[in-house]
């Protein structure tokens, strides 16, 4: 991977905008079907809330299995092929979206089709994301690594705040076509775009088994997937929380959590490389911990608000800062395997974060979620000085 001359600021930013642009087409049509799906397929087609919420959780898994092969790939073919096949996918899901809406007189044929276009968004997640963020580092070269996750993250959680009120509008308006149309209309924007850009060489040299990658980068993933737990309980459960204790305002906590996240992201994110990334990780998991705890004892809702910000501030620079580490763990030609194995620790932390937690406001109460989800933060602290303890390791060893 080779060094970029020097640029300014603005200069990289443009070029890594440029590639991270992907990621946000694609996160937008992740976004856009979340709060639109679930009631298709319990109204329209009458299917349980169960399978409401497996229809959402298949592309999870997609998603989850298929991270680690688009890392591999895009080492292999190069990370613009990856991101024009993820893009293809994520039109694909569009497709078949409206194929389900026509089919809706078969049910079981519709459900069937949202399930089979779930498992292409998930495969086009991993590769538009796991690609754009290997095409960004190859484009303003390695030692910008953290610039790169990072902005690959503002684009992620913008397009996913934007996606999900726009895709409930354009329902409104159109039906589910109204927001499938859009999916496809960005997949074949966003694949003549990639197509017109220079592909990157690929670097031909020995590659290691993906057992090795995984070896050297579990750890970093292992962090990274016990410190997303304090994003899941709020996304997924704050409302629920408001609600039992007959608070309104929990949008308004959401939002001050992706305030906190992308105020983090764009003010802080050159902590990273001054610092480095398990230094800035460690101060990341207790801010974040710190906020859980809030939350957990929350007398008020403007507590909770705080607790929400402070959790996002938190969790906003363990992506870039445990991923900057993880990929220096690899020769240049396996820095993509290790970048699609390392995310895959935070779909993972995603998938699990629903059933445990329920299982645990079933027996002790909601605010426990909270209580449970800083305990598990504050072992992704142990883990971190457990790396920061040990040897730096050579790519090449």
């Amino acid at each position: 991977m080779s060094s970029a001359p020097a640029l300014s600021n603005v200069q990289l930013n443009k070029r890594i905008i440029s590639v991270i642009i992907f990621t946000f087409f694609c996160y937008l049509s992740v976004g856009l079907p979340l709060a639109v799906l679930p009631g298709f397929v319990h109204n329209q087609l009458g299917y349980s809330s169960f399978l409401a919420g497996l229809i959402i959780s298949i592309q999870y898994f997609a998603t989850l299995i298929s991270r680690p092969q688009s890392g591999r790939l895009a080492d292999i073919l190069g990370p613009k092929r990856i991101v024009m096949l993820g893009l293809v996918c994520c039109g694909m899901s569009g497709v078949l979206s409206i194929a389900a809406v026509l089919a809706q007189t078969l049910p079981w044929l519709s459900l069937l089709l949202l399930a089979l276009g779930r498992v292409f968004l998930g495969v086009g997640e991993s590769f538009t994301s796991t690609g754009s963020t290997l095409w960004g580092i190859n484009v303003v070269g390695s030692l910008q690594t953290a610039r790169v996750i990072s902005w690959n993250g503002v684009a992620t959680y913008l397009a996913m705040a934007i996606g999900a009120p726009l895709g409930v509008m354009l329902n409104q308006l159109f039906g589910i076509a109204g927001f499938a149309s859009l999916i496809i209309l960005m997949a074949v924007v966003g694949f003549w775009m990639a197509s017109k850009k220079p592909a990157i060489k690929v670097t031909v040299a020995n590659r290691i088994p993906f057992h090795q990658v995984f070896s050297r980068v579990w750890l970093y993933g292992l962090g990274l997937g016990l410190g997303t737990i304090g994003f899941g309980v709020i996304a997924t459960f704050i409302t629920l929380y408001f609600a039992s204790r007959d608070w309104s305002g929990a949008a308004f906590a959401l939002t001050l959590f992706s305030l906190g996240f992308i105020a983090m992201r764009l003010v802080f994110s050159n902590m990273i490389t001054r610092f480095g990334g398990l230094k800035v990780s460690l101060v990341s998991f207790l801010i974040e911990c710190v906020g859980l705890l809030i939350i957990w004892q929350a007398a008020t809702p403007w507590l909770v608000d705080v607790g929400a910000f402070m959790t996002g501030a938190g969790f906003s620079l363990v992506f870039p800062a445990l991923g900057v580490e993880a990929v220096k763990q690899v020769q240049p030609q396996n820095q993509g395997s290790a970048l699609g194995t390392y995310s895959a620790f935070l779909d993972l932390g995603l998938g699990l974060t629903g059933p445990v937690a329920g299982i645990l406001i079933g027996h002790w109460g909601m605010q426990s979620v909270y209580l449970a989800a800083a305990g598990v933060v504050l072992t992704a602290v142990l883990i971190t000085l457990r790396l920061l303890s040990l040897p730096q390791r050579s790519p090449a060893g």
